[in-house]
């Protein structure tokens, strides 16, 4: 199972990278400065620590989201690729294709559709959906605040609230 999370997480920064460098491309041709609302990054990678509270098993746990994003030209949408993790006994796990989208400087949507893995051996598959925005505040290439999650599938409902910080490339 740890073979698992290591190729998910050498896949998603082999993704990082490859946007990371097409991005860096993009900025080298690009002879004007535009400032929008992804704070004047391509690309995004982030981090979500939260309390996942369970609706139907009414249980807390401790979840972990990681995604990458990348700013679709210069509007205020982004597509990338998303992980979620919960950290429980029934061992949740959420691959999925996220779309972002930021109608105002600092306040961003996300709607991830995907599929999530349950059981030691991620043997139990199910279509997930999962709503998250957020509220940040910058701090050079860092933005951090308060986000809210709410995940579905099959199997259960939960909603999530933490901390997403994220890395602007």
């Amino acid at each position: 199972m740890k073979k698992r999370y290591i190729t998910l997480l050498i896949g998603i920064i082999a993704v990082f990278f490859v946007l990371n460098v097409n991005a860096q491309e993009h900025n080298d041709h690009d002879d004007h400065e535009h400032h929008d609302h992804t704070h004047g990054h391509k690309t995004e990678i982030g981090f979500g620590n939260s309390l996942v509270y369970f609706f139907g098993e009414e249980e807390l746990s401790y979840g972990l989201h990681l995604h990458v994003v990348r700013n679709i030209g210069h509007s205020n949408f982004g597509v990338g690729l998303a992980y979620e993790r919960i950290f429980d006994e029934h061992t949740h796990n959420t691959i999925g294709v996220v779309g972002s989208y930021t109608p105002v400087d600092r306040l961003h949507f996300a709607l991830t559709p995907g599929i999530a893995f349950e059981g030691k051996d991620w043997e139990e598959k199910n279509f997930a959906l999962h709503f998250e925005t957020a509220y940040d505040f910058q701090v050079g290439n860092i933005h951090m605040g308060p986000m809210v999650e709410l995940g579905y599938n099959f199997e259960h409902v939960h909603l999530s609230t933490g901390l997403h910080i994220g890395f602007g490339f």
